[in-house]
C-alpha cells in the first residue's frame, strides 16, 4: 500500500488537473522505474507530472521503465508527460517508438535538446500533434534556444540546471545562472512560447524552495521543475499572482472601463497589458484579491 505524503489527502483520489501546460507552474518529476509512484503523483497537487525515464533510470532498466510507463499511460483515466532519453542516445527511437498514440500522452520533455531538428524529429515521429517541450541543459542548447524555440513542434522551453552547471563550470549561484535563464526567456519570447520553466531546486527546504521560486519570477520564468511532491504547492504560490496584485489589476481594469477606456498617458499601456494578464493568471490559478 502507497501512503499519501504529507499534504495530500484521500479526498483528491481522481482529481483533474485544472492548469494546462500552457501555465503550469509546478511540473513534478518522477523516477520512471517505481511505477507505484505514479498513481499517487497523479493526485498530487502538481500541475503537471512527468514520467522520467531518462536520468532517473539505471540504462541496464531503461526497457523495463518505459514498458511501465506505456502500460500506465494506456489505462483508462491515466495521463502524463513522459521525459524522454535524447536524440543522441540508443534510447530516443525506442522511446518514441513506443510512446506514440498512446491515448495518455500529454506530450513528451526532450532531454538535453540542443538543436531544433532534435525537436522536430521527434514531433515527427510521434505523429505530429504531441507537444514537444525542449529540456536545455548546455552550452550549445542555450546557444541554439532561439532556433529550438522556433521549431516546428517546440511547445514550451524548460532549463535543466545540473546538467547545465556540469557542461559549463558555473556555479548554483544566482547571478551566474541569470545569464541561461534570461536566453530561454528571450528566445521562448521571439519564439511565440510560453514562459520556460526553471530547473529545480534539490534543497528540501520550503524557504529555499520560496526564494528561489521567487528568482525563477524575477526573471521571467513561469514554471519549475520540481523533485517532491510537496513542493509543488509552495512553486504554485510563489509563481501565481499575489491576492494584492489580483487586487490592484482588478481595481485598474475597473477605473480604466470607468474613464470609457482612454489611455491618460505612455504608462497606462504597459500598467493595462500588466492587469490583463495578472487578472487573467487569477482567474486560471484560483486568485481571489485580498
Amino acid at each position: 500500500m502507497i501512503r499519501l505524503p504529507h499534504g495530500v489527502q484521500d479526498d483528491r483520489v481522481g482529481r483533474r488537473r485544472t492548469v494546462g501546460p500552457e501555465d503550469a507552474r509546478s511540473w513534478l518529476l518522477v523516477n520512471g522505474a517505481r511505477t507505484e509512484l505514479f498513481d499517487v503523483a497523479h493526485e498530487s497537487r502538481a500541475d503537471q507530472v512527468v514520467l522520467d525515464i531518462e536520468d532517473a533510470v539505471d540504462p541496464a532498466r531503461k526497457p523495463d521503465a518505459r514498458a511501465g510507463v506505456v502500460e500506465w499511460l494506456s489505462r483508462p483515466d491515466r495521463s502524463a508527460w513522459v521525459r524522454i532519453n535524447d536524440h543522441a542516445t540508443p534510447y530516443w527511437a525506442d522511446d518514441v517508438s513506443a510512446l506514440a498514440g498512446l491515448p495518455g500522452l500529454l506530450g513528451v520533455v526532450l532531454a538535453k535538446t540542443e538543436a531544433a531538428e532534435h525537436v522536430t524529429e521527434t514531433f515527427d515521429r510521434l505523429g505530429g500533434a504531441t507537444p514537444v517541450l525542449a529540456l536545455v541543459e548546455s552550452a550549445l542548447g542555450i546557444e541554439e534556444a532561439v532556433r529550438i524555440a522556433q521549431a516546428r513542434g517546440a511547445f514550451r522551453l524548460a532549463f535543466g540546471s545540473g546538467d547545465y552547471r556540469r557542461d559549463t563550470g558555473t556555479s548554483a549561484d544566482e547571478l551566474a545562472m541569470s545569464y541561461p535563464r534570461s536566453r530561454l526567456v528571450v528566445a521562448s519570447r521571439i519564439g511565440g512560447l510560453p514562459g520556460p520553466i526553471d530547473g529545480p531546486t534539490v534543497n528540501s527546504s520550503h524557504p529555499i524552495l520560496r526564494e528561489q521560486t521567487a528568482v525563477t519570477v524575477s526573471l521571467g520564468l513561469t514554471g519549475k521543475l520540481c523533485l517532491d511532491m510537496e513542493q509543488a504547492p509552495v512553486i504554485n504560490e510563489v509563481i501565481s499572482p499575489a491576492p494584492s496584485d489580483v487586487a490592484w489589476a482588478r481595481d485598474f481594469l475597473a477605473d480604466f472601463e470607468a474613464r470609457g477606456q482612454v489611455i491618460r498617458d505612455g504608462s497606462d499601456l504597459p500598467r493595462l497589458g500588466r492587469a490583463r494578464k495578472i487578472e487573467r493568471l487569477a482567474g486560471i490559478f484560483g486568485v481571489q484579491p485580498a
